[in-house]
């Protein structure tokens, strides 16, 4: 006699058989899991604690006017933060960040020396600073030079024209009066304003764009994109052109809210906090992968960590120790959560 069995039936006998591992079906596992999937979840928890801890040391921390400190701090660092993301998500490096935002002020500086409305020196500093970009992007696509290299070598060139443009002189940064000064730096919330909307720019652009799409397959898949008829030269030159215009602006901003700019600084010194942001967020280095927020929180970070340690009087040959030190955990830190998250993947 053949026994005829519901197959359906007999996948729910063996679905009840085989248990759950212990814990999977709570509520508390899927939270935990859930956290563990977001990039931006390490820097939240390290900004936290650094947060306490330099509020519990100095309660000055939590003042007003401390926090438009921070603010200025970390505006910066948001933005070429911002502009960096676009460059690690196709695989390539922008070191000459920092050198825009530098120079930029000079470049605006010498626009209105020589008669230029000072509108009109911002417009031309800006034109400036997209052919910069540009020069980075087709030097690196056409010719084949390592993103890194070219940067680098942008970066000291422009220091070297601003030291010899400005004949290694502190000058006063014009626009400082008026309702002009207020929107473009002056103003005590101007400035995070104006790195915001860059913010949300380039995040609608990355996320709900086609352009966006174009950027990440590129720098997922160079080769795949490329067969798929994305111009991916086209995709790079305009990112390393995106993250120009936006360091040179807010170099533009901060120069105007500072009063006077010197050309004794180093581009390096600007550029790097901005990719230290990246990464923190949960940027990869490899490419294919970035976030926006993230990239704002580590830059939350940066400028809570600098404010921090000037407000509890960490000695400066201590400083960059310091500042290494919790750099280099708040990385660890993402590393292990990142194993950890793949592991509940599993």
């Amino acid at each position: 006699m053949v026994r005829i069995v519901d197959s359906a039936t007999e996948s729910d006998s063996n679905t009840r058989q085989t248990p759950a591992p212990k814990g999977k079906g709570s509520v508390a596992y899927w939270l935990v899991q859930r956290a563990m999937q977001q990039r931006e979840l390490t820097v939240v928890l390290v900004t936290a604690f650094v947060i306490i801890y330099f509020g519990i040391v100095n309660s000055a921390f939590y003042t007003t006017a401390n926090i438009n400190t921070v603010v200025q701090y970390l505006a910066s660092f948001a933005v070429i933060g911002f502009g960096e993301v676009l460059i690690l998500v196709i695989g390539e490096i922008d070191l000459s960040a920092g050198a825009v935002y530098l120079s930029s002020p000079w470049f605006m500086y010498f626009f209105w020396k020589g008669g230029m409305p000072i509108g009109w020196a911002i417009v031309a500093t800006m034109v400036c600073c997209a052919g910069i970009g540009m020069i980075n992007g087709l030097i690196t696509v056409w010719l084949n030079v390592s993103s890194l290299i070219v940067t680098l070598a942008i970066n000291y060139a422009l220091f070297g024209i601003v030291l010899i443009m400005s004949n290694d002189i502190q000058v006063d940064m014009p626009g400082q009066t008026g309702h002009f000064s207020i929107i473009f730096g002056v103003g005590a919330w101007s400035t995070i304003l104006w790195a915001a909307a860059m913010g949300l720019f380039i995040w609608a652009l990355l996320k709900r764009t086609r352009f966006g799409l174009h950027i990440t397959a590129t720098g997922g898949n160079l080769l795949a994109a490329a067969e798929s008829g994305i111009r991916v030269r086209r995709v790079k030159v305009w990112c390393f052109v995106i993250i120009s215009c936006a360091s040179g602006f807010i170099g533009i901003l901060d120069a105007i809210r500072i009063g006077s700019i010197n050309p004794g600084s180093s581009g390096l010194d600007t550029t790097l906090p901005g990719i230290v942001a990246a990464v923190l967020g949960g940027t990869a280095l490899t490419g294919g992968r970035g976030t926006i927020v993230g990239a704002a929180l580590g830059a939350i970070f940066l400028g809570v960590l600098e404010d921090g340690f000037n407000l509890i009087g960490v000695n400066a040959n201590w400083f960059y120790l310091a500042e290494g030190i919790m750099i280099l955990v708040a990385m660890i830190v993402n590393t292990q959560l990142g194993t950890m998250a793949r592991r509940f993947r599993r």
